[in-house]
């Protein structure tokens, strides 16, 4: 089989054949998507978007996170950039991208313009965002290392599959969907640390809807536009990975069931040695005045990518090792998004600290690791390390994502939960409604 024929299958899975545990876990990224995207809704680029976007006009249909209704194609773009707007959202690392940023919002936007159920609208996603993951680890790591932004690429693909789902496409339409997404998906890793990453999320929620509703017109395109001749595999990667990727495919497995919950409001790739260092902190007789050295190890993948060494807004802090781990070494809470401003990109102490930071990539440490030392003034030598794979139980995970919504939105996330958890007694619409109040 293709990768393309694993695909179609995949799409037109009876939802009978999913997996509650799987279902559980879309409800979960569900809420945290719904979280993200109201507590980012007066960021600029979010208001930028509503007002360009918004200014166009059109058949109201879906819901815009922050009020309005506008087409399906809008909204999914609004609502996928300013969910993505504060970067605290999912991740997952199997290739490497988020997954409700960019598909949630075409799986709503679509859901509400057929009236389907809510139910249905969480199924298409995590169809669409298992889609997403395989196609991204077929792509393989040169796809995310040379500069594409998985979250935009793959992540297209994952939101035409639930977009198209949602609208009914047979597999002849779903084919001709997912090869117009082929020469529609993109975006790049040059993007990070500026509105343009967000931007990223809500590209890919757009293309899925547009290639979708595209292919319901009627609308044909290439025969396979993944692993076709010049199709969107051979396009964007010179290594691209064959074995394994589908290995006991749905509803055997679901790989999307391993997806990750930021518990700090920064690229995810830095999150591991914010643990292992809140860890560290919280052991006794380390004074961050006696820090002579800080040497951390991660994957070589994460140096373009959470790396820069002088941010110089808010923004970039978020994608600076050396900041933020002066920043947890400091006290400053890492899990608001409130904390980084670009004041504290000047802070001259933190400045200090951060630049006994010394980062080196080591193939030997993974994605999801973070392995090193802080070498103190006494000569004392304090190992860290922490790996994100570490499974959380079901229950201590609800309870961690409702703490962070609190964080965000106080009360007004518990109505959201309360929304997840009647998800099967809401329409699409209802939903998108919760959503656009905020």
């Amino acid at each position: 089989m293709t990768m393309l024929d694993h695909i179609l299958d995949l799409a037109a899975l009876p939802a009978s054949s999913i997996p509650a545990g799987s279902r559980r876990m879309a409800r979960f990224s569900l809420y945290d998507w719904m979280i993200c995207g109201v507590a980012g809704v007066r960021e600029p680029v979010a208001e930028r978007l509503r007002a360009v976007i918004g200014a166009e006009g059109g058949h109201p249909v879906a819901d815009v996170i922050g009020g309005g209704r506008l087409p399906a194609r809008a909204a999914a773009l609004i609502n996928g950039a300013t969910s993505h707007a504060l970067d605290y959202d999912d991740t997952h690392f199997s290739h490497v991208g988020h997954p409700s940023v960019g598909i949630y919002p075409a799986a709503l936007a679509a859901g509400e313009e057929v009236d389907a159920a809510a139910a249905d609208v969480a199924d298409a996603f995590l169809l669409g965002a298992e889609a997403s993951v395989r196609i991204g680890m077929g792509l393989g790591a040169v796809h995310y290392n040379r500069g594409f932004h998985q979250t935009a690429t793959a992540g297209a693909f994952g939101a035409t599959i639930a977009a198209g789902r949602l609208y009914g496409l047979d597999r002849a339409g779903m084919r001709a969907a997912i090869g117009l997404c082929a020469t529609r998906a993109s975006g790049l890793k040059s993007q990070f640390g500026t509105m343009g990453k967000p931007y990223n999320a809500g590209i890919a929620a757009s293309n899925g809807v547009e290639c979708a509703a595209l292919a319901r017109a009627g609308l044909t395109s290439a025969d396979d536009g993944l692993e076709g001749p010049q199709g969107f595999v051979p396009t964007h990667s010179d290594a691209p990975v064959t074995e394994n990727v589908w290995d006991d495919p749905p509803p055997g497995r679901f790989l999307f069931d391993t997806v990750k919950y930021k518990l700090h409001a920064c690229c995810h790739g830095t999150h591991a040695v914010i643990e292992a260092l809140a860890a560290l902190k919280a052991s006794p007789g380390l004074d961050p005045a006696q820090i002579m050295a800080i040497r951390l190890r991660t994957s070589p993948r994460w140096l373009k990518v959470c790396d820069i060494k002088a941010p110089r807004t808010g923004l970039e802090v978020k994608f600076s090792y050396a900041w933020l781990a002066g920043m947890i070494l400091s006290g400053i809470p890492t899990a608001t998004d409130t904390a980084y401003t670009d004041a504290l990109a000047a802070d001259p102490a933190l400045a200090v600290l951060a630049g006994r930071v010394q980062v080196t990539g080591d193939a030997a440490v993974g994605d999801m690791e973070a392995v090193g030392e802080v070498v103190l003034a006494d000569g004392r030598i304090l190992p860290f390390a922490h790996d994100l794979a570490a499974p959380i139980p079901a229950d201590l995970l609800e309870a961690s994502l409702r703490a962070k919504g609190r964080g965000l939105l106080g009360e007004r996330a518990e109505k959201l939960w309360s929304a997840v958890v009647g998800l099967d007694g809401l329409s699409a619409r209802v939903l998108g409604a919760k959503m656009g109040a905020g």
